[in-house]
């Protein structure tokens, strides 16, 4: 089972050592067919998902988001099912129904359990105050996902 405190605890010392930071480094890596990013360090992949205050004060509150935004929140969640799916061995799959305002909901499947159900709402916004702060959320997301499948088991295995 996972320790969910110490990894969090973790992530708050340093963040790009995160389990689940470590798992969107690769999700971001695996997008690179060319190479194009290979000269990029981690910290400046995962840069557009760092959104000060200021930055979010100035996004509208209802709007419709871009293409690239909702690539790089289908990345977090996909990031987010590999990492329960390491720590559990069942294979988890995202499922994400978005209006075309930025409203909508992501769902990640273990068998027939839903591990992690999450609403959206501004996804135009969407974005971490921090590199701690993404990665403690992706932590929280990851351990909650993981203690569904190992609470429902027989759900999560069910082929």
């Amino acid at each position: 089972m996972l320790n969910a405190e110490a990894t969090v605890s973790d992530s708050a010392a340093d963040p790009m050592q995160s389990l689940f930071v470590k798992e969107l480094i690769k999700q971001w890596r695996a997008q690179d067919t060319h190479g194009v990013w290979e000269g990029k360090s981690n910290e400046k992949l995962l840069e557009p998902y760092i959104i000060t205050k200021e930055q979010r004060r100035q996004l509208p509150i209802i709007g419709d988001p871009d293409p690239e935004t909702l690539w790089r929140m289908e990345l977090y969640y996909n990031a987010i099912g590999l990492a329960i799916e390491r720590q559990t061995g069942v294979m988890v799959t995202p499922m994400m129904k978005m209006s075309h305002e930025g409203f909508g909901r992501m769902v990640l499947l273990a068998g027939r359990l839903i591990a992690v159900n999450k609403q959206l709402r501004d996804v135009n916004r969407f974005g971490f105050e921090s590199m701690e702060k993404l990665a403690e959320e992706g932590e929280k997301q990851v351990a909650a996902g993981v203690s569904m499948v190992n609470q429902f088991p027989d759900a999560a295995r069910y082929e």
